[in-house]
């Protein structure tokens, strides 16, 4: 019996040990990149303006994550977000230069077309019982195509006095506005990763995400509305590949049709770095934050280096590679 008693605190011990590596292991990691970059990056790297544009440069990716956390810890993926927010920046400037309304209702308006495809990929997935994979493939292609219709295969340039406040979202800031430390699109992508964690953990719709992704077939025979969570779930996946698709049109302040193309691998790539499961029911939103400015970190030490571009790349994709080495041991631990 005390033998017994002895394996199971040694099991506890060692699944305790593999839940803190899966929490502080993206942040230690962070740490770990920063402090290389540090020490053979310019001077420049480690300067506060660079910290600041380092977090712009997340801002985009991170807000996209945050939808693709929950989707991905219910068990799915979405392939399509890097063309809905290629699409949110075309229907933006398309609303300001010829809708000739307010830029809030440009930004909704924006945020609303990619929520749409959001539903469409859950319904779809839910009715048609098809895979995530293949519907949101075809949804990639299906939005990518709208949004060169919309723009006519062209960029969409907006008159700047139509875009008031939302050139500001992305910009540096001026010395009169230091105080606020970060750029606005910053602290609202701070707000909505606090929010979003509030929700994987206090609401019904989080914990039934996290059933859904542990077990689908149990979670349904406790009475989780299955379907109905997913709709919602890619919804909302759509609301923050939308508000991406706004701090994008912030930072380049045209609609581009062309833009983000390979951003969902980015955003992908941030949730796996982060701790998330591909297999679901695994993810948090701090994980996906650290993950997400792991590869910005990666890249801003590359360029200012000099190194070039397939060194970044090659850099992260052996760190995803590596990532998903641990979630498949972890896994294997845990049977």
């Amino acid at each position: 019996m005390k033998d017994g008693q002895l394996v199971s605190a040694e099991r506890a011990v060692f699944e305790s040990g593999w839940r803190w590596l899966n929490t502080l292991g993206p942040l230690l990691g962070l740490i770990i990149v920063f402090a290389i970059f540090a020490g053979f990056a310019p001077s420049s790297f480690r300067t506060w303006e660079n910290l600041r544009m380092i977090a712009r440069q997340t801002a985009i990716v991170g807000a996209v994550a945050l939808g693709m956390t929950l989707v991905i810890i219910s068990g799915g993926i979405d392939l399509s977000v890097g063309s809905v927010v290629a699409l949110s920046t075309v229907v933006i400037a398309w609303l300001l230069e010829y809708g000739h309304v307010r830029p809030l209702v440009a930004a909704l308006g924006g945020i609303t077309a990619a929520a749409v495809f959001g539903l469409m990929n859950g319904v779809l997935i839910t009715k048609l019982r098809v895979v995530p994979f293949i519907v949101t493939l075809g949804m990639m292609l299906v939005v990518r195509g709208a949004a060169k219709g919309i723009g006519q295969e062209q960029k969409i340039n907006v008159d700047i006095g139509r875009l008031a406040w939302l050139d500001e979202l992305m910009a540096r800031l001026p010395k009169e506005r230091s105080w606020m430390l970060l750029s606005p699109g910053v602290w609202i992508v701070i707000i909505l990763a606090i929010a979003m964690a509030a929700l994987l953990r206090y609401t019904r719709l989080g914990r039934h995400a996290f059933a859904i992704g542990s077990n689908e077939q149990t979670a349904r025979l406790c009475g989780v509305a299955v379907d109905r969570v997913k709709i919602i779930v890619y919804t909302i996946g759509g609301v923050f590949a939308g508000l991406g698709g706004l701090m994008q049109f912030s930072r380049l302040t045209v609609g581009d049709p062309t833009v983000a193309v390979g951003l969902e691998l980015d955003v992908i790539a941030a949730v796996v770095i982060g701790g998330g499961s591909l297999a679901g029911g695994e993810g948090s939103v701090l994980g996906t934050m650290v993950g997400a400015l792991i590869m910005t970190v990666i890249a801003s030490g590359c360029t200012q280096k000099g190194l070039p571009n397939w060194v970044q790349e090659i850099i992260t994709g052996a760190i995803i590679v590596v990532a998903v080495a641990i979630d498949r041991l972890r896994h294997r631990r845990t049977l």
